[in-house]
């Protein structure tokens, strides 16, 4: 186990490289750290030459390359060309945000995918196998913004309007009001994004979850077990789920190592303060000092998590630890 763990490591490294190398050149080639300076109505020729001096803009690509790099590995990560605050600081700030509604949304999703993945699967083509696979694809052809935006108002604005509330029961801006910071009000706040972030990936990983399941189950080993007398349960969920699992686990690896980039249209429409509101505001901005340690970080998460899957498939089927 080991030795496929450092494998699978070593593998991961002339990713992480490759990855930093398109990052870096794809964002110096479409953004400008001086755009700002450039396009102020008091263009002072003197001050943007000492800036791309300090920045070392005036350097070739590849040495301005391995001087981020060199920063990166370091975590000196430089200050917002806007704000001027700490990068380093921002990010972790900003992604400690975003954790909460990962941890909460994936939670949910997962039981739930699952769940009706198994259902769907032992009950095929029962009146709830079909309602299951209607709403699925429902749920995978609405836009996050759009079901959003009709959560906040049938979930927020009707109620109120209806039961003449003096508060609604649920909110749609931050983490919490700015008069309470309670575990309830967390709560209020935080239901609504949740469920946008999940309502795909529910949707998604539900449709996987009920195939690998219906592919396991006419499996002959199944069939011997079912054979031998073992009870159901035990077939269903020490034998079945345990396999059908591996395929979800790709799935889901691949999902949630892109969520740590953050949920850029969640979290505008919620005003999260989580990393995709910190990337939408870098690129609005053209902070390239916010948008490569970010990207990097992302791409970071996503290899990570594919290792982690790689690792999960070592534990559900000990075979793959001999590929």
């Amino acid at each position: 186990m080991l030795t496929f763990v450092v494998r699978r490591l070593l593998y991961s490294i002339p990713v992480l490289l490759i990855a930093s190398v398109l990052v870096f050149f794809f964002v110096r080639e479409t953004t400008d750290p001086l755009a700002r300076l450039k396009g102020s109505g008091n263009r002072d020729l003197t001050l943007i030459q000492r800036e791309t001096h300090r920045l070392g803009l005036d350097k070739p690509l590849t040495t301005q390359y391995g001087r981020w790099l060199k920063d990166f590995v370091r975590f000196k990560w430089g200050d917002s060309l806007v704000s001027g605050r700490r990068v380093s600081t921002d990010i972790r700030d900003k992604l400690r945000n975003t954790l909460q509604l990962i941890f909460w949304g994936i939670v949910a999703s997962a039981i739930i995918a699952i769940a009706i993945g198994v259902y769907s699967a032992v009950r095929q083509y029962s009146a709830l196998d079909y309602t299951f696979t209607g709403l699925s694809f429902v749920g995978l052809s609405m836009p996050p913004f759009w079901f959003g935006l009709i959560a906040i108002q049938l979930l927020i604005f009707v109620p109120k309007e209806t039961f003449h509330l003096q508060h609604p029961l649920l909110y749609s801006v931050g983490i919490h009001s700015a008069t309470n910071h309670g575990t309830l009000d967390y709560v209020r706040h935080l239901i609504l994004p949740v469920a946008t972030l999940s309502v795909q990936l529910v949707a998604g990983w539900s449709r996987y979850q009920r195939a690998s399941m219906l592919d396991v189950m006419s499996a002959d080993y199944i069939r011997t077990a079912r054979a031998k007398g073992v009870p159901r349960r035990v077939v269903l969920f020490k034998h079945a789920l345990r396999n059908a699992l591996i395929p979800l686990t790709t799935i889901m690896a691949i999902d949630i190592g892109s969520l740590f980039g953050g949920l850029i249209i969640t979290e505008t429409i919620f005003g999260w303060p989580g990393m995709g509101k910190l990337f939408f505001d870098a690129i609005n901005n053209g902070d390239t000092n916010v948008l490569l340690p970010w990207l990097m970080v992302t791409a970071g998460f996503i290899v990570v998590f594919n290792l982690l899957a790689d690792l999960l498939y070592g534990v559900l089927d000990p075979r793959i630890r001999l590929a």
